[in-house]
């Protein structure tokens, strides 16, 4: 009877793995979101006057707000009310963030002009403001709802396989960039007007998902309720429940003072400095490089995400049974410096597409190693009462990173004319990248936290 009695939801499989699918599927709908305009760049300066600069501002609107202290906001609230409540909020912010932009971005509010959007800031279209302003609602829920993702596999696979499970969450997740490049450029093409690609049916269909996304999260949180209420009657209370681990922001100090804590920030804000706002430039940068169509070259980039979704759960087990995550995120900052510097100097000098594409397979490979390894290790060394907002605050550090490359990188698209210096930028946080998983992998050996210490107890 005792043993029935601890059995609780997360001791059943099937459980778990419904929980993961559940959640992975509002990341899924998430990411898609945030790149389904990406192949369209060329299409936005036809229909609605972007330049490379303004498709720059806008793409860093997604991390303006979480720069400017959104996201620790959102990592108290994550440990003070939990991962429903944050989840269901997160997720809202999400889909009232996509109205915004599927306003701004509408033939309605294209032909209506409205003269007090265009009024300031003149020198960027009043779409685009419009679409940034929603962007950065957007990437308030996107980026809390990563965070909390990450705190409810933390909670419902521990001791268990907890990074095969966040390894097949971001897989899962990454699949939204390959249906973005996939299925933007088709949609788009299938409802033209006029002889002209549209970009307001992508974005509403991705929008939609959203909604999705949203009732997802909903029947996770019944099950969530269920839990709780198991691990009470099993006498082990859920994080927070117990009154001397109850959070308090002076725990905060528990993060600040962590020397891990600020490597393992540093270096996930310059490794997905030189992978996210890529995404965004990739397509054209592949159209000019190699003289291809826009569809062609969203052709060729839609498969960045693939030998990642494929290999990252068996990175994940491979952490799980075998450990190696401080090894990983090494190897994995070596594959984007060379991917970066072949972007920079062998593509243009020649222009394959089959170069093209086996680099940007590899790439993938990068984007598997480093995520898979990184986001299981953060349990390692914080304490579970402040690990919301630790990944909050990881997220943060990485979102100041994402908030200026894209603004860096549209400039200096601009002023230079072509991609040889973002592209060598880009590699250059990936050196920066190795030299911080060095120096994390002395100091895991020096003071033993397990990074290369399997999960799976």
């Amino acid at each position: 009877m005792v043993a029935q009695i601890q059995k609780t939801l997360r001791d059943n499989a099937a459980a778990r793995w419904i929980v993961l699918v559940l959640v992975a599927s509002m990341m899924f709908f998430a990411y898609m979101f945030v790149d389904i305009l990406s192949p369209l760049a060329s299409v936005l300066e036809k229909t609605r006057n972007w330049d490379q600069g303004d498709f720059g501002t806008y793409a860093a609107g997604e991390y303006l707000l979480n720069v400017f202290g959104f996201l620790i906001i959102a990592g108290i609230i994550l440990d003070k009310m939990g991962v429903r409540f944050t989840g269901l909020l997160s997720a809202s912010l999400m889909v009232i963030g996509a109205a915004i932009k599927y306003i701004g971005i509408s033939d309605w509010f294209d032909a209506n002009n409205l003269v007090w959007l265009n009024s300031w800031w003149t020198s960027m279209p009043g779409s685009a403001k419009m679409a940034m302003f929603g962007f950065m609602i957007f990437g308030c829920g996107a980026e809390m709802a990563g965070t909390t993702v990450s705190k409810i596999l933390a909670k419902w696979f521990k001791g268990k396989e907890m990074a095969l499970a966040m390894g097949l969450e971001m897989a899962i997740a990454r699949l939204g960039v390959f249906a973005a490049m996939w299925l933007a450029p088709s949609i788009s093409h299938a409802y033209a007007t006029a002889g002209q690609d549209s970009v307001v049916a992508p974005l509403l269909f991705s929008a939609l998902l959203l909604v999705v996304g949203l009732l997802n999260f909903f029947v996770f949180t019944l099950m969530d309720v269920r839990l709780d209420k198991q691990l009470i009657a099993a006498g082990e209370a859920p994080a927070g429940a117990d009154p001397e681990d109850e959070f308090h922001v002076s725990d905060l100090k528990l993060i600040f003072s962590s020397k891990m804590f600020w490597i393992i920030a540093l270096l996930c804000v310059l490794y997905y400095s030189a992978i996210f706002p890529f995404q965004r430039f990739a397509t054209n940068f592949l159209e000019e490089t190699l003289a291809i169509s826009n569809a062609e070259a969203a052709g060729l980039f839609k498969w960045f995400p693939i030998l990642a979704m494929v290999l990252t759960p068996f990175l994940g087990a491979f952490i799980d049974y075998k450990g190696k995550g401080a090894s990983m995120m090494l190897l994995g900052a070596v594959i984007m410096i060379l991917c970066h510097g072949i972007f920079a100097f062998v593509l243009p000098a020649y222009p394959s597409k089959t170069l093209a594409l086996v680099t940007i397979l590899v790439l993938g490979v990068s984007f598997s190693l480093v995520p898979a390894s990184m986001w299981p290790s953060v349990p390692k060394i914080i304490d579970e009462k402040v690990l919301g907002s630790a990944y909050c605050l990881i997220f943060w550090v990485q979102n100041v990173g994402l908030c200026l490359v894209p603004l860096l990188i549209g400039k200096l698209r601009v002023a230079t004319d072509g991609y040889l210096v973002p592209m060598i930028v880009f590699a250059s946080f990936g050196v920066l990248a190795f030299i911080l998983s060095l120096a994390l992998k002395v100091e895991d050996k020096k003071k033993g936290y397990g990074l290369e210490l399997p999960n799976k107890k």
